[in-house]
């Protein structure tokens, strides 16, 4: 999935719209992935590696078969030599899974939803406190933020909107985002969401004359 100029100016254009019937403040913001997963590659390297041990301890005769490949005229294979080709096959290993999952859909893939949704949480509170908390005069901002690659969505509120609307309340925004989501269209998913969202807003927190916008309206592509 990508964004485009379009995609772009259609969500400018939802956020314009639904903020005009509130004091509310949207920001929505989309980042191809909340992050890189390294540590994730790394932990399934070393349960690789640590399959390769095992694998030497169940089956001793495949080391002996590696060494008769080595030197076919020793009687017996030394601890040594035991070792140093258990040490080998464990140093292949690991630059082998270091290539592969150098492949990030496969990192993607491997890693647990649960590690996705922690991860893709705490870079929307990031970028939330950077952008959009109290940095409106009553309070009143909302981040809608997307990930694309783990293909999840936060919505984060600013204090006085929280202490008014229950998260559950985002429901029906998250519910909008992500059924056009799953057909590969992220910016109708993302209006449909900033309609719903201006509907809360509005409910909660109508416009009042002399309102100002207090944010930029323009969808955020990281």
């Amino acid at each position: 999935m990508r964004m485009t100029a379009e995609d772009r100016d259609r969500v400018t254009a939802a956020v314009t719209a639904a903020e005009a019937g509130t004091d509310g403040e949207i920001v929505t913001v989309v980042a191809r992935a909340s992050d890189a997963y390294h540590d994730v590659a790394l932990h399934w390297t070393l349960l690789v590696m640590l399959l390769v041990v095992a694998l030497l301890a169940t089956f001793p005769v495949a080391i002996e078969r590696v060494h008769l490949l080595v030197d076919p005229w020793a009687p017996v294979v030394s601890i040594r030599a035991t070792l140093t080709i258990a040490l080998f096959l464990v140093a292949i290993t690991f630059l082998a899974c270091r290539g592969i999952f150098a492949w990030r859909p496969l990192r993607l893939a491997l890693t647990p939803g649960a590690t996705k949704s922690r991860r893709v949480r705490a870079r929307a509170l990031a970028i939330f406190r950077a952008a959009a908390e109290k940095r409106t005069i009553g309070s009143t901002g909302v981040l809608l933020y997307l990930s694309l690659d783990e293909r999840r969505a936060e919505i984060i509120a600013d204090a006085a909107i929280h202490d008014r609307v229950p998260d559950a309340t985002w429901g029906a925004a998250m519910a909008a985002l992500v059924g056009p989501l799953r057909e590969e269209h992220p910016a109708d998913g993302m209006a449909a969401a900033v309609g719903q969202i201006g509907l809360v807003l509005g409910e909660h927190f109508p416009r009042t004359p002399g309102d100002i916008n207090e944010l930029p309206d323009r969808l955020i592509i990281l």
